[in-house]
């Protein structure tokens, strides 16, 4: 029997779904992306939690029963951190953390892990009365920070923020709850992931 390939995603809200139905999450999506390709699969993996910031995410990785080794792993979190006015320096030191942990549990493959941008959720209706233009800001200093440790550590990157962004003009775009991503914005994050994943598959 042929080996099923194994993806682990790690997060927060983003990477569970909050909202939307389980087969809409962008983990689940991958899968079935490649699936639908011929490409053998378990089912996706999932270590997040709506809330969590990225020590919390690290605390949750603390107490979980990892496979020896997971053939993809995906990483994307910080959108809670920017939430609660945590530091920057705090989340570069978390992330880093974080993102050699990921590389650890992919074999050390630096190509079979995929670090996603942060989405700019100031254009949903959820922060009609908030301070959008700071929201961004502080959303895309975030980005520069988890892109350059991707780059330090020659990992994917894929940069889903400006998408997000498309929310503002398309409301097909916001979960029912006016806050998270609908299936139709996270089908596009897990095009992208899919796309990379089977790229190391040939």
């Amino acid at each position: 029997m042929d080996r099923k390939f194994t993806y682990l995603a790690l997060g927060d809200s983003y990477t569970v779904g909050e909202a939307v139905l389980l087969q809409q999450s962008f983990p689940y999506q991958v899968i079935q992306i490649l699936r639908e390709k011929g490409h053998l699969f378990s089912a996706a993996e999932i270590i997040a939690k709506t809330g969590w910031t990225t020590d919390e995410l690290w605390s949750g990785m603390g107490n979980y029963q990892f496979l020896p080794k997971y053939d993809f792993v995906s990483l994307l979190i910080g959108v809670n951190n920017q939430y609660r006015g945590k530091s920057i320096e705090e989340y570069n030191t978390d992330f880093e953390k974080l993102l050699a942990k990921a590389l650890a549990l992919a074999d050390n493959k630096k190509e079979h892990v995929i670090v996603l941008s942060i989405p700019d959720y100031s254009v949903t209706p959820f922060c009609k009365e908030k301070d959008r233009l700071t929201i961004s800001k502080e959303v895309d200093i975030f980005n520069t920070a988890n892109r350059a440790l991707a780059t330090q550590y020659k990992v994917h990157y894929v940069e889903i923020t400006e998408g997000t962004r498309n929310a503002a003009t398309d409301s097909a775009l916001v979960a029912e709850d006016g806050l998270h991503p609908s299936g139709k914005e996270y089908q596009k994050w897990a095009v992208k992931v899919a796309a990379i994943i089977e790229k190391q598959l040939k």
